[in-house]
């Protein structure tokens, strides 16, 4: 039996991101299932402020913000770059690593100019994903899911997909960056695509249960 077809019938999903991104990679990693898919953006709503210590507090924050916001199920990842060199940074502070409102090519420049100097061994590092779905936002068995994948920094940047550090984000074993991948080959790999497929796998039996429960009858 396919995973999908103990979902039924198709449901509206909010992904909290503004990211495009981010929503695009969450809706090729979900196509085979029967949710109808929708940014936080397309509410009118804004994100909250990530005020959580890990990512998984952030994800968790952002999934309820966003339930609570559309009155429907809810999917959230926090996720960033851990470079071993700079401590873990820049953690979860890696989409504004620059500051408030900083941009990828900001970033980008900040975290070249700490590593510069430093050899490739130092510039170990790997993107860290924690994504959380909730039915409600009162939730309180939230599926939570976590993905790594390893890597390296280099200071040139390669290809001109994905986004955020994926030009200077080098797989050694693969030979190439994270933004020299296509998009089906990311998923496949990416700290969120193994995210992603664990909470499927968690969403999958949670919905087999509840169907295959026993109906109690006064």
């Amino acid at each position: 039996m396919p995973p999908s077809s103990v979902f039924v019938p198709r449901r509206p999903l909010i992904v909290a991101t503004g990211n495009p991104g981010k929503l695009q990679e969450l809706r090729a990693l979900l196509a085979d299932l029967p949710f109808d898919l929708h940014g936080l953006g397309e509410l009118g709503a804004v994100s909250p402020e990530e005020t959580g210590a890990s990512f998984l507090e952030n994800a968790l924050l952002k999934a309820r913000h966003a339930a609570a916001a559309a009155g429907v199920a809810a999917i959230a990842d926090d996720s960033g770059l851990e470079v071993d060199a700079l401590g873990g940074a820049p953690g979860i502070f890696s989409a504004r690593y620059a500051g408030a409102g900083a941009d990828d090519a900001a970033n980008n420049a900040k975290l070249l100019d700490a590593l510069a100097g430093m050899c490739s061994e130092q510039r170990r590092a790997r993107y860290r994903c924690a994504l959380v779905f909730v039915f409600e936002p009162s939730d309180t068995a939230p599926l939570i899911a976590e993905g790594v994948w390893e890597g390296t920094i280099v200071d040139t940047p390669r290809g001109s997909g994905g986004f955020g550090y994926d030009p200077y984000f080098w797989l050694p074993d693969l030979g190439v960056t994270a933004a020299q991948l296509n998009l089906s080959d990311k998923n496949r790999l990416s700290h969120r695509g193994i995210a992603m497929r664990a909470l499927r796998d968690q969403l999958v039996a949670r919905e087999r249960l509840a169907r295959d429960a026993p109906t109690v009858r006064p």
